[in-house]
């Protein structure tokens, strides 16, 4: 840091052997909103200088990109961070380097302290395991709105024969079985993938709903499959990840399960520009990186709203910016919404786990018809922040 700049890491899997796009999008956010808050005079007289560093989605690199980030670059603290494997988050937390809002793709976040969440946390985070001991927490708002809004009773989950999407679907499940759902499960072997087979057992036994924990292109797979099928289908649900604005080139061969897929969040919908922050938010991002708007999803605007956490933490200083004053802005427990990008989030450090909780919830719909036929993500919900339900926290292991 000098008189005028302050240094600003992120790291993102710009050359990703997943793809250039899969782990990039905070980034792209991040950098848009540093452009327009420099464009605007920085922060409390400082420009941001952000330092990038591609760790290709390899946990080795990335261990590289945080000691060259920390040692060679001394940036002063890291924003818009999206690590498919966080191999430097020891070393980043060692060295006192807050990361504001980075997407928790592995568990590191809910580890390290010195590591700030794009969603919050209530987890002790004291650099020993992940969570509680190593057991994570998850809550049912997401199976509660589909049972409530759309009559659902019964979900198919779709997986990959694979630890971590076997993980990922084991808490679905859970929390669909609590929330009361007869839940069927079709386990998908990477090698050779059956998706008609597990289609039609969908079909068979009734199944309204569909949840995932696989990629874009295994989803794609699955509605290529249930178009063919003619499965009849309520809902395909995506993760917050899969609300992107290419929907339309992934399911380009199946229009109708398209049409049904829902995407749950605890940000605003980034398409929805009658919130304020979310319209400038559209303007800076078309003003810095005009190419990415056909590549822009959610986790893009939650970058941007990662890059603004940092600043208003910086703001918060005044002249005198230090890592502790930034530090006690985001540990102060008082709910941060991003000027309404998000959903009210903090971070506290209870000793023992909420096992309930009144969570709140955002929900979307693509449909081809939106945005005078260019298709776009429909809010379903009037107000996200009034959206809550009273549900049980369920625990799952970190692995």
């Amino acid at each position: 840091m000098t008189p005028t700049e302050i240094k600003v890491g992120s790291i993102a899997g710009l050359s990703s052997g997943f793809g250039p796009d899969t782990f990039s999008a905070s980034l792209y956010g991040a950098r848009a909103y540093f452009k327009a808050l420099n464009a605007a005079g920085g922060v409390n007289g400082r420009q941001i200088n952000l330092i990038e560093c591609d760790d290709k989605g390899s946990g080795d690199k990335n261990a590289e990109c945080a000691h060259k980030l920390v040692d060679d670059d001394k940036v002063f603290a890291l924003a818009g961070v999206t690590a498919f494997s966080y191999g430097g988050a020891q070393y980043i937390n060692s060295k006192g380097v807050p990361d504001i809002g980075g997407q928790p793709v592995d568990n590191s976040y809910d580890q390290y302290p010195h590591l700030y969440s794009i969603y919050g946390s209530s987890y002790p985070r004291d650099g020993q395991r992940p969570g509680y001991n190593g057991t994570l927490y998850a809550g049912t708002e997401i199976y509660r709105w589909f049972k409530e809004k759309l009559q659902a009773k019964v979900a198919g989950v779709v997986y990959y024969n694979v630890a971590q999407s076997q993980r990922y679907a084991t808490s679905i499940v859970n929390g669909l079985e609590k929330e009361g759902y007869t839940v069927v499960k079709e386990e998908i072997n990477l090698g050779a993938p059956a998706w008609d087979s597990a289609v039609l057992d969908l079909k068979r036994r009734g199944v309204q709903v569909v949840f995932d924990a696989m990629d874009d292109g295994g989803n794609a797979q699955l509605c290529n499959s249930i178009e063919s099928q003619r499965m009849p289908l309520q809902a395909k649900v995506a993760t917050a990840q899969g609300m992107a604005n290419n929907i339309r080139q992934i399911y380009n061969a199946s229009p109708n399960c398209r049409n049904v897929i829902y995407g749950t969040s605890q940000s605003a919908n980034y398409s929805d520009t009658s919130i304020p922050q979310v319209a400038q938010y559209q303007k800076d991002l078309q003003a810095a990186a005009p190419d990415r708007v056909a590549k822009e999803n959610l986790w893009m605007m939650e970058g941007y709203a990662s890059a603004q956490w940092l600043t208003d933490a910086i703001r918060s200083c005044g002249a005198d910016v230090t890592r502790k004053c930034v530090e006690a802005f985001m540990n102060s427990g008082k709910a941060y919404n991003g000027d309404g990008l998000l959903i009210n989030r903090s971070f506290t450090h209870a000793a023992t786990p909420s096992t309930q909780s009144r969570a709140c919830l955002n929900v979307t719909r693509w449909q081809d018809s939106a945005n005078g036929g260019k298709g776009g993500w429909v809010s379903q919900v009037k107000d996200m922040n009034t959206n809550c339900f009273d549900v049980p926290y369920l625990p799952y292991s970190a692995g």
